[in-house]
């Protein structure tokens, strides 16, 4: 086995090869307006760490958010194009469960949240760093201020509100290396990994402008 793992759904820009048992080369960035620029050259980084070659990749595994439209999607199509051009699957991980098993939070409950701009937050719930309890969602974080009084709470969406999320733990950022390590971990243990399909969770910012003035000819 040697998964090739990549999130862009967060502003950090991250990307991991895992042999099945171990991480072997990583390589994170944070800098939430340059995914698409960023992110091959990390892959080619990782590849060059490794001393591998693209083609022994054996799986792809991909962040599917919840994020923003734009950087969500930078992973998501470089995924499926390498799953493609290779030949190989393209397993699916939650971006916030792999803020929960980077977390290694052996007892919960607890929250994981990553900034949804807006003044939101994506979130979910956890009974512990493998054991999700809640879908993702996307709140306000005084509307979900009652579900999370008192949790220990994971991820930058956390540390921008320390009103709602008083207690906050490490990493602020997800990583490629977990996301690896926890779809080697189910892989090995028999299970299903959701499709590569983003996680949006709310329609993108760019709007069709309404009564917009024809400009083709009739």
């Amino acid at each position: 086995m040697l998964l090739l793992a990549l999130d862009t759904a967060t502003p950090a820009v991250t990307v991991a090869l895992h042999d099945g048992t171990d991480v072997i080369a990583s390589s994170s960035q944070v800098d939430a307006r340059r995914h698409g620029e960023l992110l091959l050259p990390a892959v080619d980084r990782v590849l060059a760490e490794a001393g591998v070659r693209l083609d022994a990749v054996t799986g792809v595994v991909v962040g599917i958010g919840p994020g923003p439209y734009t950087g969500l999607r930078v992973g998501l199509m470089t995924a499926d194009t390498f799953g493609f051009a290779l030949g190989v699957p393209v397993h699916g991980v939650c971006t916030l469960d792999g803020l929960a098993y980077a977390a290694d939070i052996e007892k919960g409950p607890f929250v994981v949240a990553t900034d949804a701009r807006r003044k939101e937050v994506y979130w979910a719930r956890y009974a512990d760093s493998r054991t999700r309890l809640t879908d993702p969602a996307v709140d306000r974080p005084a509307d979900i201020a009652a579900e999370v009084a008192g949790l220990p709470a994971v991820g930058a969406g956390a540390l921008l509100y320390p009103d709602t999320f008083p207690w906050t733990h490490e990493p602020e950022h997800v990583s490629a290396a977990a996301l690896a390590a926890l779809a080697a971990e189910r892989l090995a243990a028999g299970e299903e990994l959701p499709a590569p399909r983003p996680l949006y969770l709310r329609r993108p910012d760019a709007q069709v402008p309404k009564n917009y003035k024809v400009v083709t000819p009739k």
